[in-house]
């Protein structure tokens, strides 16, 4: 596809650590070096709306000689990546040489709205003048981001001449959906020559002085409300745009501060990565799911995202629902796994998508997207107060109960299941949806439809949520039938799912309803709702925490005894951030916060192997050895909302802390700190517009809790 030009490769373009940038419905993917060079298997590019606009954009000086990278670094906030290069030994026009390390380029660029911007400064450390020539090489394939994972298409549109002025080049594509994707390149100052693929810069450097040259990469279709403003005053104005965005959404967020720098540094990162994945919506913010392959709507994932972070910042949560309610499906539709009532799986933008190459352009794919959307609306009620909110959602709401008995009980026997209507849809439609996920004892693949153990635990959750918001709108009548059909499900899901001999519950029952007698973390959602019977919950706790579940740096999501045990699957015996953070509400509700600082403790030592104390989407479930680090999956994404929330949820799972909205309570049951945390303080915890400053501190085998600072009549309760 870039047969019109060469591609410059040394052994360093294989050595790449990716470097991430987001914003919006633009993100990149750099290497570790600042460059994209999308070889094959590469997911390295800038990509809007599920298109790579830009496949290559790398550097070279004087002719092809790349630069020798000093470090690249991203800020605390992911709002800039800066790259410091200089040059090798560089032979000169009249031959002599320019040695090296004594050109510095400093590379820093960020992402607004639908661009990126960079600004290079180059500064000559000889005690003479230079003449540098700087290269920028570029291209664009625009492949659908599902071409990028792998998918061959027979059939693409049709690549436009490029269009080449003096400072600007504009790359475009026709797809076979018949929109016109664009790329445009503008340079400051014009390029001393420009290609179709190359940039080139011929600058005359004075001793120990610098130069800047600004690059502005648009992948808008429609020309920008400033076009006409100089480059120079378009980076700044969009750097500080883009940086109060950030300031703005993430200013909410309760801060935490520990005794423990490496933690805070992980805990920073935890709501850096967060708030890079928030996406303004017309409906609010929303956390796309992660970067490269979900950085796009997810239901269930931004449902369990905004669930980890509603003590800290219920307005995602806001966004979340209102998102989901605008595009719950209104009617049955077989390709798109659509059934009136259905909250959403996945939205693409993409050519694929729109030509239905695959199905998920507006994709319902997912069996707990509805219950867990009734699910959060319930918990956003109880955390904010904001009745305002949830009367305007209950519309909603009230649909997606009647499809809980319409279709997600498919055969009436009173538990949810799943089965897809083409053969285009999702095998598996729960949260482990790979087509080997759900298995016997023997190995078995399962036929459907479905019923997973966990599903049945977000019903009745999603069932006392409903009562919960019923009874807050004085339907206590019908609230009270939704709390009794909840408690017949607990009474009839133990019957069904609990196996005495393994000590849990199945992993799901079938489309014969013969149980999937396999152990699995799915047991430990079951917990987070509630729905175990508290004498089973020992039992269950007990399992997830041996050395066949609990690795040492999480929960697996097979234990290593089952017969389709890999620790290098997906999901037959990985270690999921998210699931371990889910496991760990459940294991706090029925009083095993040891059991939660644990888990905490293995994804906390997890974090600090890896590049930026990032936790990924997640990593093999290889035991944890003394001196090493976990091992990691090779495709992950990297950040992932869910994995990035993961250890803040788990900060609120053991200090046991609810919050009660209408009450202006909030209350510490029981709390407990980590082993590796002494003191913990949470800045600006807030109720509505009151707040308070707290302190947590270690007191022989008991937490203090102190408040340092309050606005407002925030009653804070402690429960020993």
């Amino acid at each position: 596809m870039h047969d019109d030009y060469e591609i410059v490769t040394t052994e360093s373009f294989h050595d790449r650590r990716p470097r991430t940038l987001k914003h919006n419905d633009i993100f990149a993917v750099f290497d570790h070096s600042g460059d994209m060079i999308s070889v094959a298997g590469s997911s390295e590019g800038l990509y809007h709306r599920d298109t790579r606009h830009l496949s290559h954009y790398y550097l070279t000086i004087n002719g092809n000689v790349r630069p020798i990278l000093l470090s690249s670094s991203l800020r605390d906030d992911n709002s800039v990546l800066t790259i410091d290069v200089t040059n090798p030994d560089i032979a000169g026009e009249s031959g002599s040489t320019l040695q090296n390390d004594l050109l510095h380029i400093r590379r820093m660029r960020f992402l607004s709205e639908s661009r990126l911007y960079e600004r290079m400064t180059l500064t000559n450390y000889q005690d003479v003048p230079a003449t540098v020539s700087l290269e920028l090489h570029f291209a664009s394939d625009f492949a659908d981001l599902f071409e990028v994972r792998g998918a061959t298409r027979i059939r693409r549109g049709e690549r436009l001449q490029p269009a080449v002025g003096t400072d600007s080049v504009l790359l475009a594509y026709t797809g076979l959906d018949a929109i016109t994707r664009q790329t445009r390149l503008s340079f400051s100052p014009a390029p001393t020559a420009l290609a179709r693929n190359q940039a080139s810069f011929r600058i005359e450097l004075e001793p120990r002085k610098s130069k800047v040259v600004m690059v502005e990469i648009d992948c808008g279709a429609a020309p920008a409300e400033d076009e006409d403003l100089p480059l120079r005053k378009r980076l700044v104005r969009s750097y500080r745009s883009a940086r109060e965005d950030l300031r703005r959404s993430s200013g909410r967020a309760t801060s935490l501060e520990s005794t423990n720098e490496v933690l805070n540094q992980s805990l920073r990162r935890c709501v850096a990565d967060t708030y890079m994945l928030v996406t303004q919506t017309e409906y609010g913010l929303y956390p796309y799911a992660g970067i490269p392959w979900y950085s796009t709507v997810f239901g269930r994932d931004a449902l369990i995202t905004a669930l980890e972070l509603l003590w800290l910042d219920p307005e995602i949560a806001k966004g979340v629902l209102r998102y989901l309610a605008a595009n719950q499906a209104d009617r049955f539709d077989a390709a798109s796994d659509a059934e009136p009532g259905k909250i959403l799986h996945e939205v693409r933008y993409g050519e694929m998508a729109i030509l239905g190459e695959v199905p998920f352009r507006h994709y319902y794919g997912s069996i707990d997207s509805t219950p867990l959307f009734v699910m959060l609306a319930g918990a956003y009620l109880e955390r904010t107060n904001d009745l305002e909110t949830i009367g305007a959602l209950w519309p909603n709401i009230a649909r997606a109960l009647e499809w809980i008995d319409q279709f997600g009980d498919r055969d009436k026997d009173g538990y949810v299941e799943y089965g897809r209507y083409t053969e285009q849809g999702l095998l598996n439609q729960g949260w482990k949806d790979s087509h080997d996920s759900i298995f016997h004892a023997d190995g078995t693949i399962a036929k459907g439809p479905i019923a997973l153990c966990e599903v049945q635990g977000y019903t009745y959750g999603a069932w006392h949520a409903a009562a919960t918001i019923m009874e807050r709108r004085g339907e206590r009548e019908p609230a009270a039938v939704f709390r009794r059909r909840a408690e017949a499900l607990r009474k009839n899901f133990d019957r069904d799912f609990f196996d005495e001999e393994l000590g849990t519950y199945v992993l799901a029952l079938d489309g014969e309803k013969k149980p999937c007698r396999v152990r699995s973390s799915n047991a430990g959602q079951v917990l987070f709702t509630g729905l175990a019977l508290p004498h089973r919950a020992g039992r269950v706790a007990e399992c997830l925490m041996d050395a066949g579940s609990f690795s040492g740096w999480g929960i697996r999501t097979i234990h290593a005894a089952e017969a389709r045990y890999n620790p290098m699957s997906y999901h037959n015996g990985s270690i999921w951030p998210h699931d371990n953070a889910l496991i760990g509400v459940g294991l706090a509700r029925y009083g095993f916060r040891a059991e939660t600082s644990r888990i905490f403790e293995g994804l906390f030592a997890a974090s600090t192997y890896v590049d930026l104390r990032r936790l990924p989407e997640l990593f093999c479930g290889f035991v944890k050895r003394p001196a090493n680090g976990p091992t990691f999956y090779p495709v992950s994404c990297i950040p992932q909302a869910w994995s990035a929330a993961a250890q803040l949820s788990l900060v609120q799972s053991c200090l046991g802390l609810s919050i009660d909205a209408e009450a202006r309570r909030i209350q510490f049951d029981q709390p407990m700190l980590p082993s590796f945390v002494d003191e913990l303080k949470l800045g600006r915890l807030a109720v509505g517009d009151e707040w308070v400053d707290l302190r947590l501190q270690r007191s022989g085998s008991k937490v203090l809790v102190e408040v340092l600072e309050r606005q407002g009549d925030l009653k804070v309760v402690t429960s020993i």
